[in-house]
C-alpha cells in the first residue's frame, strides 16, 4: 500500500522489507514498528519466502527510535518492549536475513543491523551508538550488538558515540562487506542468491547451531554434532540434496527463474 510505513515484496523467494519514511530518517515510530512486526510475521510464516532482506528509501537507513515520540511517553508508548521483539524476530528468524544499507544507522538502527544475519554497506553509510550523546543507554541493542563486535571497539564506540564508516565497520564485525554505492545492489543480490541455493531446515538448523550455547566438555560436543550432522544427513533435505548432485541437478528446493 502506498501509504504504508514499511513495504513488502516477494520475488523469487526473496522477501523485501522496505523502510520507507524518509521524513524522519526511517525512524523507529510507533508505526513503523507496528509495520515491521506484521511484514517480518508474515516472511516467516510463508513458506515460499527463503531469504529476508531488510532496506530502505532515503538517504538514511535507520536513525534509531523516534525521539520526538519519546519525550513524557510511557515505557510501553517508548517500544521498550516492541524493539526488543523486532530484534529477536529478525535474530532467530529461522530464514537468512540480508540487511541492505545505502545510508548511515544509528542507534537502534544499528541494532537492526546487527541483528540480521548479512550486512551489506554502501561505502558512504555511516554509523554511531549516539545514545550517551543524549544521556540514555544502549541497553537493547547491545543484546545483539555486542556477539558481532570486537570487544574493545564495542568499549570505545558504545562509550564515545563517535560516528563512524563503512570501512570502520567492517574492521570489527558489524557489516560483511562494504562497496561503493553503485554495487551495493549486485552484492546484495550476490549474497541472497547464495542463501537461497541453501535447503530451508539446514539453513534454520545452522542458524540455531550458530548461535545456541555449546557443551563445555569436547567429547559432549562432537557428540552433540554428530547427532545433528546425522539426523540432517539421513533426512529429506539430505537424501535430495545428494540425488540431485548425484543427477547433475538442481535440489527441489531452489527457486525457479523467473
Amino acid at each position: 500500500m502506498a501509504d504504508e510505513l514499511v513495504h513488502y515484496e516477494v520475488r523469487r523467494g526473496i522477501a523485501t522489507i522496505t523502510l520507507d519514511s524518509p521524513h524522519n530518517r526511517n525512524a523507529l515510530s510507533t508505526r513503523l514498528r507496528a509495520e515491521l512486526t506484521a511484514h517480518l510475521a508474515t516472511a516467516l510464516a510463508d513458506d515460499a519466502v527463503r531469504v529476508l532482506v531488510l532496506t530502505h528509501t532515503g538517504p538514511v537507513f535507520c536513525s534509531g527510535m523516534d525521539l520526538r515520540e519519546a519525550g513524557g511517553a510511557t515505557a510501553d508508548q517508548q517500544g521498550v518492549n516492541e524493539f526488543p521483539a523486532i530484534l529477536e524476530q529478525l535474530w532467530t528468524s529461522p530464514k537468512p536475513v540480508v540487511a541492505r544499507l545505502a545510508g548511515p544507522a544509528r542507534a537502534g538502527g544499528v541494532g537492526l543491523v546487527a541483528a540480521c544475519d548479512i550486512a551489506v554497506a554502501a561505502d558512504t553509510a555511516t554509523f554511531a551508538f549516539s545514545e550517551v550523546r543524549v544521556g540514555v543507554v544502549p541497553a537493547v541493542i547491545s543484546v545483539t550488538v555486542l556477539p558481532r563486535l570486537l570487544p574493545r571497539a564495542a568499549h570505545e564506540l558504545f562509550l564515545t558515540g563517535e560516528t563512524f564508516d563503512a570501512a570502520r565497520a567492517r574492521e570489527i564485525g558489524l557489516v560483511n562487506a562494504s562497496v561503493p554505492a553503485d554495487g551495493l545492489d549486485a552484492e546484495v543480490a550476490r549474497y541472497t542468491d547464495m542463501l537461497a541455493l541453501g535447503a530451508p531446515n539446514a539453513l534454520a538448523a545452522t542458524k540455531r547451531m550458530l548461535q545456541e550455547p555449546r557443551a563445555t566438555g569436547l567429547p559432549e560436543v562432537f557428540a552433540d554434532m554428530l547427532e545433528l550432522s546425522a539426523r540432517h544427513f539421513g533426512g529429506p533435505e539430505g537424501q535430495e540434496g545428494i540425488a540431485a548432485f548425484m543427477a547433475k541437478r538442481k535440489p527441489s528446493w531452489v527457486p525457479a527463474e523467473d
